[in-house]
């Protein structure tokens, strides 16, 4: 039902501009800067901006900066405007990694959901907002109480992770769309976590707009940006799951993972340092507290520099 009314409600808001309107796209990045394309409102994408340019930016570009916000390849652009692009090897990749990490959350989202088929009940709750130097991405889910004494095997990680490949492997797309908090509601109304989220989103903007994104048939909120497409990622692993201490009276788990994309490929034996680093338990506030320490250890400092390590 919520891919169906995403597609429903892209296409409503695809026909509020019926006339093709022209817009001019200025290039701002270190290569053919000033070069200025004229695209067409509401339709054309930054990804469409990078095909003007080269192969090269079409498939390295992670994320684009218009007009000096963060953008998705694939969100349409609404107005003339500068447009730059972010790519994993940059200087400084903070918003990249947020990104893929994000997505990759999403995508691990997506595999609970499915996982378990009719028998059990799966409730996404929410991907905590974690650094790459936290060591894995992470997805907060409620199983059916028939699991609440279930503890997943190796077997079960390796068949999660190979339907997150099977994902990976489709090369989908992320599209994003912002709505009424009205049409997220009729997305969400099951989802107790979700509707919750839905208002705290909404109260943020003078609009009440909710964010969503979309890849295949999956709908879920996220601020976003997110990467291109399933494809971006390369060695990925579903690794861990953790029963978290909450007020509510289900058990939450919190599922975790790591990734790295298809431009930075690790050695096995990186790799698998890696995998035994992901499986600790990550803590919204281990993080916090660790940054309280120490500043320089964010995203965006010598040590978040890169997502590899």
């Amino acid at each position: 039902m919520r891919n169906e009314l995403f597609t429903k409600e892209k296409e409503r808001q695809l026909s509020l501009h019926p006339r093709i309107e022209k817009i001019e796209v200025k290039y701002t990045g270190k290569l053919h800067s000033g070069s200025v394309f004229v695209m067409n409102k509401a339709l054309s994408t930054p990804y469409n901006c990078a095909m003007h340019l080269s192969e090269w930016d079409c498939k390295k570009s992670v994320l684009a900066i218009v007009d000096g916000e963060i953008w998705d390849m694939y969100r349409p652009l609404m107005k003339s405007c500068e447009i730059q692009f972010l790519t994993f090897k940059d200087e400084d990749p903070e918003e990249v990694n947020k990104a893929y990490w994000r997505s990759c959350s999403m995508i691990m989202a997506c595999v609970l959901k499915r996982a378990f088929k009719d028998e059990y009940s799966v409730t996404l709750v929410k991907a905590p907002e974690v650094p790459v130097i936290s060591g894995a991405f992470c997805y907060d889910v409620v199983l059916d109480n028939k699991l609440n004494d279930w503890k997943p095997t190796k077997d079960n990680f390796c068949s999660l992770t190979r339907d997150a490949k099977k994902l990976i492997h489709q090369d989908l797309p992320f599209e994003t769309l912002h709505v009424e908090a009205k049409v997220a509601r009729e997305m969400f109304q099951h989802n107790k976590y979700k509707m919750e989220m839905i208002e705290r989103k909404a109260s943020q903007n003078m609009e009440g707009i909710v964010p969503l994104h979309r890849f295949g048939d999956f709908v879920d909120i996220s601020e976003g940006p997110h990467i291109p497409r399933t494809s971006f990622c390369f060695q990925y692993e579903i690794t861990a799951a953790h029963n978290l201490q909450t007020d509510q009276s289900e058990m939450m788990r919190r599922f975790q993972g790591v990734s790295l994309p298809v431009h930075l490929k690790a050695h096995h034996t990186v790799w698998h340092k890696l995998l035994e680093r992901s499986k600790r338990l990550v803590t919204e506030e281990e993080y916090l507290e660790a940054v309280a320490r120490c500043p320089e250890a964010k995203d965006g400092t010598e040590e978040g520099k890169t997502v590899s390590i």
